[in-house]
Order: C-alpha cells, then sequence, then structure tokens
C-alpha cells in the first residue's frame, strides 16, 4: 500500500524535541512555518510517511498521517459536543458497522460520529444523518469536506420527528434530546435483527428511553458508560494522570425483531 504524501493529505509535522504536533492540510496550506523556520508544503508531497524533513533553518520535524482520531480531537471545528473516542468505539463495534453498511442517525453534530461511521462503510457504504438545525449542517458539512467523505455520506435537513424515508437500515444511531419521543421512526427503519444505538447524558432520559422500548419489540437491550484511564508514560513514576476523562454520556442499545 502506498505510504507516501498526497497532495490533498492533512499531515502532522511532529517536532520531537518539544512532542508537539501541529496539523497542516496541504491542499489550502503551501507553508509551514514556525520559530524554527519554513517547509514549502509541495516539498513534502511524494516523500515517505515517517520521514524526517528540515526547514530552511535546518530544524527537523518528522512527517506523520493525521489519523482520523487526530482529526477528530484536535482539528474538528465543534459547535456541539461531540462523541468522544472511548464511546465511539465501542458504539460502532455494538452496532455492527461494516463496509457497505447503510447507517441513520440523528443528529449530525459536529460531524465526528458521522465521520467514523463513514471511514467505517468505506465508498460502498452509505450515512444517512438527519439534522434540523442548518448551522450544524453547514459545519458538519464543512467538516467531513475536509476528511474526503461527502461522497459517502446525506445529510437530510429535517426533523426526525416526521419519520425517517429509509426502511432498511443496518443501524440506527440517535444523539437527540428526547430520543423516546422517535424510537418508533427507528423501529420502522431498521431491518429485523439490527442494531439500534442511543447516546444520552442523563439518569432521567435512560429511565423514559427504557420505558418506550419496552412497549415496541426490542430485545437485547444494554445501558452503560464507558470510563477511560490513562497512565503517565514515564517509566521511574508509571502511574494515573491527574484528570479523567470519565462520565461523558450513557449509551444504551437494542435489538429490533
Amino acid at each position: 500500500m502506498n505510504n507516501t504524501v498526497k497532495p490533498t493529505d492533512t499531515v502532522i509535522f511532529y517536532d520531537r524535541e518539544k512532542n508537539k504536533k501541529y496539523f497542516i492540510n496541504l491542499s489550502i496550506t503551501p507553508k509551514f512555518g514556525t520559530e524554527n523556520g519554513v517547509i514549502e508544503t509541495k516539498d513534502v508531497i511524494g516523500i515517505e510517511y515517517g520521514s524526517e524533513v528540515k526547514t530552511h533553518k535546518g530544524y527537523p520535524y518528522l512527517i506523520l498521517p493525521a489519523t482520523l482520531y487526530d482529526f477528530i480531537m484536535y482539528k474538528l471545528n465543534r459547535l456541539t459536543q461531540i462523541v468522544y473516542p472511548k464511546d465511539a468505539a465501542y458504539i460502532a463495534l455494538r452496532l455492527d458497522v461494516k463496509p457497505g453498511d447503510k447507517i441513520i442517525e440523528s443528529g449530525v453534530g459536529s460531524g465526528a460520529m458521522t465521520a467514523i461511521f463513514a471511514h467505517i462503510v468505506g465508498p460502498s457504504g452509505k450515512v444517512i444523518s438527519y439534522e434540523k438545525r442548518e448551522e450544524f449542517i453547514k459545519n458538519a458539512t464543512s467538516n467531513l469536506n475536509k476528511l474526503g467523505f461527502l461522497d459517502r455520506v446525506e445529510i437530510k435537513h429535517r426533523d426526525i420527528s416526521e419519520g425517517f424515508d429509509e426502511d432498511d437500515a443496518d443501524a440506527v444511531f440517535l444523539d437527540v434530546r428526547e430520543p423516546w419521543l422517535y424510537l418508533h421512526h427507528a423501529y420502522s427503519a431498521l431491518k429485523k435483527g439490527r442494531m439500534l444505538g442511543i447516546l444520552i447524558p442523563t439518569v432521567n432520559q435512560i429511565i423514559e428511553t427504557l420505558k418506550k422500548l419496552e412497549e415496541l419489540s426490542f430485545i437485547d437491550i444494554e445501558v452503560l458508560e464507558i470510563l477511560l484511564r490513562h497512565y503517565k508514560t514515564v517509566p521511574e513514576r508509571l502511574r494515573p494522570e491527574d484528570r479523567m476523562p470519565a462520565h461523558t454520556a450513557f449509551l444504551i442499545f437494542a435489538r429490533k425483531v
């Protein structure tokens, strides 16, 4: 597989001495410059990732590919709280998202979860996102365009109280304030045997959602939260970091039968 820098890539210039990353979209940024000098971005196109490049002053940087995680956590333009990677990975796995799938989600937010779904379904799949707020659509579209995912994402400017157009979704994901109001629409959109995922921040929302799930033909219901603890990467004093990204959201999953 080709591991060289392409003109449309978003890359990282990594300063090993300072352990610092600089994110540059080569298609829109002709020069990368710091107090250590300038690199013409056209000069890195075609070189192998992991190579060392130097500024005109001779200061070295490693050129690295920007991962989807990097983009979501550090470069995504946010108008809303995003679905954090610790939750997003479990959501994608629990919903059994795979290449070629058709995924429905609401709402689009800043496009973080949309991008993860689009990355997994690939060019043969489709992510259909329903969003009623135009400013969110414009921002998410911009973020998805930078990632090159617009060809596999369709955003519909509509309130999901009107229902979904689709009835053959491989998975449905709801990130809305009152998901229990729309579960019947999610049920109608899903293929039999497939999974519904819901993200909500508070306990009282879980209770209302569970009540509604019991009225519909959903089984295999699961409620959880995911906690993540990082450790300091210093061998001589290995210990947890001082701050921990604990509760971010509750997750609910259920299967249509």
